[in-house]
C-alpha cells in the first residue's frame, strides 16, 4: 500500500500552511497559485491534509505496483 498526498487544485488557496507543516519538505506553492507535492519526498503522513484550511489536500492510498 502506498500513501501519497494529493491536491484538489480548485480548492487550494496557496496559503502555504502545508509547506510549513510538511516534515519532508515535499510540498511547495507553485507561482502563488496552488500547492504541488513532490511524490518522491512524500511519505503520506497526513499532516498536510489535517492542517489544510481549505481542505484541498487528502491522502491517496493505492496498491503499490509490483511490475
Amino acid at each position: 500500500m502506498s500513501r501519497k498526498a494529493e491536491l484538489e487544485k480548485s480548492l487550494c488557496v496557496a496559503c502555504g500552511e502545508c509547506v510549513k507543516i510538511c516534515p519532508r519538505e515535499a510540498l511547495s506553492v507553485y507561482r502563488g497559485i496552488y500547492a504541488i507535492c513532490d511524490k518522491t519526498k512524500c511519505v503520506g503522513c497526513g499532516l498536510c491534509a489535517k492542517n489544510c484550511p481549505a481542505n484541498a489536500l487528502f491522502i491517496n492510498e493505492s496498491e503499490a505496483d509490483n511490475k
